[in-house]
């Protein structure tokens, strides 16, 4: 059992250069889906045997922690580690025809070789027990997202790409620097161990400054306002595959090490006395209601969507900072619903994009008639956002109003509804555009002018897209599997 954790990075990490010198786009895509598909089903093994509370422990070359790299795994590790191969699963599915129509011939494997880095890095950063590897680990994912970002069909993909190594370098420098102040304190870069030895160095400065230095580095990893310029740009300029992964994955893992830092690394007590829930709780609500109001402005379909994940990631940013059972297993489980739907609006957008060639919304008037299934799952992940009953959306916030009802804390309620009907009026805006306005003349990808074949997306892409739409239904009317995963994971964090 303990081997299949260090596979999770080992299959990766062997597969990702073999995959770099294959000429072949069909052989290094299949390699890429079977890594993943392997990742999905070996995290979920492991969710299925920590479920219960144990924890799957595994020491890199037989060296004991604090002084060996220490993997320990519990329902949270799990989840994202689920969360991230399922995405990564879907996004493989997605790529066999986006890649070809959107990469160059000659670096699709080294597309798919960086997609196997990411994967990896992310993987690594949901495993880890130790600060420093997780620093590594969080290396890996950012420069394999770099590349494939810069790998966009358009000039703006590389400027994209730019702005976000600049910020993500001094998001991942201001974390290093946290971490070298905490083993200066401590001595240690094991979590467990500094946790266990916290009350004997806790009246240090450089402990407060630590934590102040890695909050910052994560919160822009993460995204989260007002360190959020970059990511409009990646996710909108990106590969759609890219947009796809990374929308759903890369702001969670760095969401989870802030999960991390603040409730297994330094006591509740430490950082509530430091104000910092008072200020997370402030930028989430602002978050919500700036990120809403700005995708509500877009005129083109993904930066919408990205906007769009500025203000779900301040909904996990409020339910951390309520710190009670409810807002912790709100924020943890709306990782996971927020992936399954904006995993599948950025699949229709691909879609969109690789019949139309564009995604600016003026121009796809009336497409959702020509596109009927496609408009259909596209609205059901909409509605999702929205948070109508019986989606995925909903769950989340109707759990994160029972915590903020819980602790009094109403300008929170407020905020949510406010949020619900700004996302209402940025929905509805891609719903109008693409089913209710008159038809412009489109180019239509392969498809000739006046043919019937405009209403059908490539087989692949249309199985991805309703993947992610049958999940924002199923997992909506049945809570029961990922409230359980969510809860567990959050009374394990509340209870160290």
């Amino acid at each position: 059992m303990e081997q299949l954790t260090i596979l999770l990075i080992v299959i990766p990490l062997m597969v990702a250069p073999i995959t770099a010198l294959i000429p072949s786009e069909k052989i290094t895509w299949a390699l890429t889906l079977i890594v993943s598909s392997i990742s999905l089903l070996i995290s979920l093994y492991i969710l299925y045997e920590v479920s219960d509370g144990r924890h799957v422990i595994y020491e890199l070359g037989g060296w004991r922690p604090p002084w060996g790299i220490e993997y320990k795994i519990d329902s949270l590790n799990a989840f994202i580690a689920v969360i991230v191969s399922g995405i990564a699963s879907l996004s493989c599915l997605f790529a066999y025809r986006s890649v070809p129509d959107e990469i160059d011939k000659k670096t699709i494997p080294l597309f798919y070789a960086a997609f196997q880095l990411c994967l990896l890095g992310l993987l690594g950063i949901a495993l880890t027990g130790d600060i420093f590897n997780l620093f590594v680990f969080l290396e890996i994912s950012s420069l394999s997202t770099y590349a494939l970002i810069s790998m966009g069909k358009h000039r703006k993909a590389l400027t994209a790409a730019f702005s976000y190594l600049i910020l993500g370098t001094i998001g991942a420098t201001f974390f290093l620097i946290g971490v070298g102040f905490l083993f200066a304190a401590s001595g240690s870069l094991n979590t467990a161990d500094i946790a266990n030895r916290f009350p004997s160095f806790a009246d240090m400065q450089l402990v407060e400054t630590a934590l102040i230095f890695m909050v910052m580095g994560i919160a822009l990893k993460a995204a989260i306002f007002p360190l959020h310029s970059w990511l409009p740009n990646a996710y909108g300029q990106a590969p759609s595959a890219v947009s796809v992964f990374l929308s759903a994955t890369a702001t969670k893992v760095s969401i989870y090490v802030l999960y991390r830092i603040l409730f297994d690394l330094y006591p509740i007590d430490y950082w509530v006395d430091m104000l910092l829930p008072q200020i997370m709780l402030s930028l989430g609500c602002v978050a919500v209601i700036y990120g809403s109001f700005r995708a509500w402005q877009q005129v083109e379909m993904k930066r919408l969507l990205a906007f769009s994940s500025v203000a779900q990631i301040g909904y996990m940013v409020i339910g951390l900072a309520l710190i009670n059972q409810l807002g912790l297993t709100a924020s943890i489980l709306h990782l996971f619903n927020h992936a399954i739907i904006k995993s599948t609006l950025f699949i229709g957008a691909g879609i969109l994009l690789y019949r139309a060639n564009t995604t600016e919304l003026r121009s796809l008037r009336g497409l959702g008639k020509d596109m009927p299934w496609t408009f259909a799952a596209i609205t059901l992940a909409g509605l999702s956002l929205i948070g109508v009953p019986g989606t995925v959306g909903f769950v989340t916030k109707w759990y994160l109003l029972e915590a903020a009802v819980e602790k009094g804390m109403w300008i929170v309620v407020g905020t949510i509804v406010i949020g619900s009907v700004l996302a209402i009026a940025y929905v509805w805006k891609i719903i109008e555009n693409l089913y209710f306005r008159s038809k412009r003349k489109l180019h239509i990808q392969d498809v000739p002018s006046g043919d019937s074949g405009v209403a059908r997306a490539p087989r692949t892409m249309t199985i991805a897209l309703w993947i992610g739409a049958i999940m924002c239904i199923v997992f909506g009317l049945n809570t029961e599997l990922s409230f359980e995963a969510a809860s567990s994971a959050a009374k394990a964090l509340l209870e160290r």
